[in-house]
């Protein structure tokens, strides 16, 4: 982890992400109103990096660390779902009103 490649790499994955998403949504022409699922995967994306930041920072709590990366993983499950249905609750939708 304190190798140059360890530190900056992730940085430039989640930056071609982020880039790779906001193109295609670009050229599809695609905006909030005509694709919210679109907008749901990107803001989980967004909360991905969040997390995944927490959860690889040394230093801060074992405890917090793990809940940050179970939760990184639930958002990696939750925008596949939003990808595979197009519904911007993916799994979320089997709550029904609740998550609406």
């Amino acid at each position: 982890m304190r190798g140059r490649a360890a530190r900056s790499l992730p940085h430039v994955v989640d930056t071609v992400l982020l880039l790779s998403a906001l193109t295609l949504a670009w050229m599809l022409r695609l905006t909030p109103g005509n694709a919210p699922w679109l907008l749901a995967k990107i803001v989980g994306l967004v909360l991905y990096v969040g997390l995944g930041v927490v959860a690889l920072r040394p230093g801060r709590p074992l405890a917090l660390r793990v809940a940050a990366w179970v939760a990184a993983l639930a958002t990696v499950a939750w925008i596949v779902s939003v990808a595979l249905t197009k519904d911007p609750r993916g799994f979320l939708a089997v709550l029904g009103p609740l998550a609406a």
